[in-house]
């Protein structure tokens, strides 16, 4: 019996669709579903999603509860990580104090003064994971969708290398699905290679049917001028192979967009666009509650996307799969650190998720892949060591940040965040 344990899984949007998916599979409808959140209401909602989801569906899933993590890892084959450290409260902390300084931020998850910090908050919580999975369950997998993505992979390769983890984002394959459809081209015919770090991943490899497809979106582009209006079309354009993340994602990567105002209205930036986003999802929780509650059918018609049923189902039954995913970059890419989370083509059966070798990236994309890997080596770095110092120091090389703020002024706001995320973050670090 397949045993899928999942952590944070009041996170209920994200895990409907993902137990849609994984009980979709013919092979997987009878798997043992292992819920675990540390809110006792969501946890409650959680299980009344997989309840009716396997009742829509005509499955048999063994369903089990609890808010002790412990309790639903002892058996786990797959262990899916969703959780979000101080959830929807510590976001707004995250937004609210650097607009104080004037740090514009559109999503603040990856990288940026919001991406430390979130990724401060989670290690703690990362620790205790790896502990209980090596001493429970070490032979299972870790799937994390946790972000910061490259942060949390790196993190626990560097404190639990024995551990076997993976990190997984839909971001590659939703780039080409866009781009597929902005070119009229069937996704199915469509080749692709992506790499790089996770949310600035490039498309190295991007074609129909052995025809490149980058000459058709240079034409789209060279006649379309409110396209172009958007960051990653301009990045694109002048560094010739497409981010695989979105614009709003994307801006905040870098220094040259989100400290200038004309520069977000030319690119139609939405600063703070993450707060919307939080909202939303949290709003979008109590109507899937309240739906729950009143009997009525859950809304299970969509595309399957994401990676961790298909993962599950390839190491399950064989079926040999190739996604991409998020690992330790170990002579992966050869212009990147050694050692520090990529994200690369993997092959997915029975042998698990095994990376394919890319090689050198292009100079130009390996030269900005960097700028973003420093601020996560030195922010996971801090927690290793429990510097505070290296915390500031991962804020000063961020691109966006030190774009924008003078060096007291970091420092100031680093100060700020870590009084303001308290307990939550490590005791060394506070």
């Amino acid at each position: 019996m397949t045993v899928i344990a999942f952590l944070g899984a009041g996170s209920v949007v994200f895990t409907r669709e993902l137990l849609a998916d994984i009980l979709s599979f013919d092979e997987l409808r009878d798997v043992t579903l292992a819920l675990h959140d540390i809110d006792p209401e969501r946890l409650e909602t959680a299980e009344l999603i997989a309840r009716r989801t396997a009742d829509q569906l005509g499955a048999s899933p063994t369903i089990t509860a609890s808010l002790e993590r412990r309790a639903v890892l002892g058996d786990a084959d797959f262990v899916i990580n969703s959780i979000q450290v101080g959830m929807y409260e510590a976001t707004v902390r995250d937004f609210e104090i650097p607009a104080k300084y004037g740090l514009r931020q559109t999503i603040g998850d990856t990288l940026g003064v919001g991406g430390i910090f979130r990724a401060l908050r989670t290690f703690p919580v990362l620790d205790g994971i790896a502990a209980d999975m090596l001493e429970l369950c070490p032979d299972a997998w870790l799937l994390n969708y946790t972000n910061p993505m490259a942060m949390n992979v790196a993190y626990l390769s560097a404190i639990a290398p024995a551990l076997r983890t993976a990190g997984l984002c839909h971001s590659v394959f939703w780039t080409v699905h866009d781009l597929a459809d902005l070119l009229g081209v069937p996704l199915d015919e469509v080749d692709y290679t992506g790499a790089g770090v996770n949310h600035q991943a490039w498309l190295l490899r991007f074609e129909h049917r052995g025809e490149p497809l980058y000459p058709r979106l240079d034409a789209l582009l060279a006649g379309n001028p409110q396209l172009r209006r958007r960051v990653r079309m301009d990045m694109y354009q002048r560094l010739g192979y497409f981010p695989t993340e979105t614009s709003e994602h994307s801006s905040e990567y870098v220094p040259w967009y989100l400290h200038s105002d004309e520069e977000i209205e030319r690119l139609r930036i939405p600063v703070g666009d993450y707060l919307r986003i939080s909202a939303d999802n949290v709003a979008d929780y109590h109507a899937t509650r309240r739906a729950l509650l009143a009997g009525e059918p859950l809304d299970l018609t969509r595309e399957a996307t994401e990676y961790a049923p298909q993962v599950i189902h390839s190491m399950v039954t064989g079926e040999q799969r190739r996604i991409h995913a998020n690992v330790p970059n170990h002579g992966l890419i050869s212009n990147l650190p050694e050692g520090y989370a990529v994200e690369v083509p993997c092959v997915v059966d029975r042998l698990g998720v095994r990376p394919e070798r890319v090689g050198a990236l292009p100079p130009q994309c390996a030269a900005l892949n960097r700028s973003f890997v420093n601020v996560g080596q030195l922010t996971v770095q801090a927690a290793l060591d429990g510097d505070p110092r290296l915390v500031r120091q991962a804020a000063m090389v961020d691109p966006n940040t030190a774009a924008t703020l003078t060096m007291d002024q970091i420092w100031a706001l680093c100060d700020e965040l870590t009084a303001a995320h308290g307990d939550l973050m490590p005791p060394a670090l506070r």
